[in-house]
């Protein structure tokens, strides 16, 4: 499945998924058996975890963190890994993969309500101000991450305003508006809970 990790490059021929659709190795061509119960739970916690850059203690405190929260534990998971600034640097469309939104993060281009801000997972809440810090505003990997992104619309939970780089958290994520890829979260919570 197509989890859109590379950025632009998943759009054109050169993607992976497109120009080989068989597992790699000698053997990828040999029918692979149906995946059921265990493994499946796997698969859609790796197709998770893969989806937003997340190594696995860190998806394992975020599954602890969401599991103590009142509301449905699987779609507090996917609240937490939406709101993280990372993602919400990707949402606003400030780059075109969560990876190159890590890294800009990291190098320190952000600022949350004026305060610089260079930790990834980051927890944004409502009314929260994220924008482009003063030196970064030249920046040419914003910027031409901004154009080619000009298309995408921003969430609902977000008021993105492209032309001064900045976005308002407006509300918490919804489950219907969250993640781009088919995901059973439920199977994650049976994996977790065992």
């Amino acid at each position: 499945m197509k989890l859109f990790l590379k950025g632009e490059r998943c759009h054109s021929e050169k993607c992976a998924i497109e120009r080989r659709n068989i597992p790699p190795g000698q053997h990828g061509k040999d029918r692979r058996p149906k995946l059921i119960g265990y493994g499946l739970q796997m698969r859609e916690k790796q197709k998770l975890r893969r989806t937003y850059g997340v190594l696995e203690r860190q998806f394992r405190n975020l599954f602890e963190k969401a599991s103590r929260q009142k509301g449905i534990t699987g779609e507090m998971l996917l609240s937490m890994l939406e709101r993280r600034l990372d993602n919400v640097v990707y949402r606003m469309g400030f780059g075109t993969s969560r990876a190159q939104c890590r890294q800009m993060v990291r190098h320190g281009h952000f600022q949350v309500n004026g305060r610089k801000v260079n930790i990834p997972s980051y927890m944004v809440k409502p009314d929260d101000v994220i924008e482009v810090r003063e030196k970064s505003r030249k920046n040419p990997a914003i910027l031409s991450a901004r154009d080619a992104t000009a298309h995408a619309p921003a969430p609902n939970w977000l008021d993105v305003d492209r032309e001064n780089l900045r976005a308002r958290v407006i509300g918490m994520p919804k489950r219907e508006e969250l993640v781009q890829i088919q995901l059973n979260e439920q199977l994650i919570v049976e994996l977790y809970s065992k």
